[in-house]
């Protein structure tokens, strides 16, 4: 039995990222995600971690 707002995923989903394009089966704990005009995006530890700073200034990707 779920609550109101909890969701099941019963199917793995593939994700990739928005950065280099690596990809992996359903969200890895190490990667992050940002709503981006209304898209949510998926950045590999990586990407994050090269980025870091940027990311949590709230640029736009565009100005990583």
């Amino acid at each position: 039995m779920t609550t109101m707002g909890e969701k099941r995923v019963s199917e793995a989903v593939q994700v990739t990222c928005a950065q280099c394009g690596t990809t992996a089966e359903d969200v890895p704990l190490t990667w992050i995600s940002s709503v981006e005009r209304g898209r949510t995006l998926y950045y590999c530890d990586r990407c994050a971690r090269d980025n870091l700073r940027s990311i949590e200034a709230r640029l736009d990707q565009a100005w990583w």
